[in-house]
């Protein structure tokens, strides 16, 4: 939370009997406004109190998918719970919202495993991939990937091992909903009290995967379009209890990935040009024309592809342009606050 300050939500939940399970939920669908809660008594609806919805300022002060929250009531007159603050997240997937607006949005909070989802035909991207790693690798939960469609690629082991090269760490499942390949390994990897997210474009597959997990058409879905690419069809986050006793939460499709200031998370997904940069003969090597440049050279026999040099600078560009205009946000607020003290 950029915001809001975090010992604030703690003191809330701390005074709202934390500990006390009848009075805690955790948010599985949020839809206009209103909350879709579980807690011990069931699944039940809820809104926003009033003081809450005065004090949050950004979008990442709101409740999210996956959120642990406290509730003050139960029932008022519309038979709707009061929501009166968020438990404080062990982790959560963000990205910074669309336009030229600083605001992070969370799309997934308290989850342990981050699955990137990219099918195998029209979809396959890996700087794409590389954006969404960097994003996960941030979020404080472990990454894993899930090449989907399995069935309508005829270079699926050459796309594997593509993937495999530049996710390093990173468990790679190839599997297909249609025939069932690669499902065993993936419902292993489902620890029963964990939650996971699916994340990546829109028609990959993911509501497709959901449902055969839970063995029902849970998850609207609609059929191949003649590209081969799956029409979108979810339009909200929801979490999902598996028939093992692990969550999962399916997402809409992204249409863009825009990063945070996360600069740590982008040396996790580049960590070989990271090492190759400390081969350079000078500590402030620019990576262009000094000598006894270690970039270069591996650039230059082909260690190095361009496209994954040139798709790091990027990325790194844009998480120091957001550490910037963060950072001169936080000196105008500063001084705000400051003049209205004196």
């Amino acid at each position: 939370m950029n915001h809001r300050n975090q010992n604030e939500f703690d003191n809330q939940a701390n005074g709202l009997e934390r500990n006390d399970e009848s009075k805690t939920a955790r948010v599985i669908r949020v839809d206009r406004g209103i909350y879709h809660l579980e807690g011990i008594k069931g699944i039940f609806l809820a809104e926003l109190r009033g003081r809450f919805q005065e004090e949050a300022i950004a979008a990442s002060d709101y409740p999210a998918v996956g959120d642990y929250v406290a509730v003050d009531r139960l029932n008022d007159k519309d038979g709707h719970g009061m929501i009166a603050a968020i438990l404080p997240r062990k982790s959560h997937f963000s990205r910074k919202v669309a336009g030229n607006r600083l605001d992070e949005q969370v799309v997934a909070a308290n989850i342990d495993t981050v699955y990137v989802c990219m099918a195998l035909n029209h979809d396959f991207n890996l700087r794409r991939l590389e954006r969404y790693l960097t994003q996960a690798w941030s979020s404080g939960a472990s990454p894993k990937i899930l090449l989907t469609k399995e069935d309508l690629c005829d270079e699926r082991e050459e796309r594997l091992r593509d993937v495999q090269e530049i996710a390093y760490g990173v468990d790679v499942f190839m599997v297909s909903a249609l025939t069932g390949a690669g499902m065993d390994a993936w419902k292993d990897s489902l620890h029963p009290e964990e939650t996971g997210v699916l994340l990546g474009s829109s028609g990959v597959g993911k509501s497709t995967l959901m449902n055969t997990l839970l063995g029902i058409e849970h998850l609207e879905t609609q059929g191949l379009r003649n590209d081969d690419k799956g029409r979108h069809t979810t339009t909200y986050r929801e979490l999902v209890t598996l028939p093992n006793g692990a969550y999962l939460i399916d997402t809409p499709g992204m249409r863009e990935l825009q990063l945070m200031d996360d600069e740590e998370a982008s040396r996790s997904v580049f960590s070989e040009i990271e090492v190759l940069a400390k081969r350079c003969r000078f500590r402030d090597c620019g990576h262009e024309s000094e000598p006894g440049c270690a970039i270069q050279a591996a650039l230059h026999n082909g260690e190095l592809s361009e496209e994954r040099w040139e798709s790091y600078q990027k990325i790194l560009r844009e998480q120091r342009f957001m550490e910037k205009k963060l950072k001169e946000r936080e000196r105008r607020e500063e001084k705000k606050n400051g003049k209205r003290r004196n």
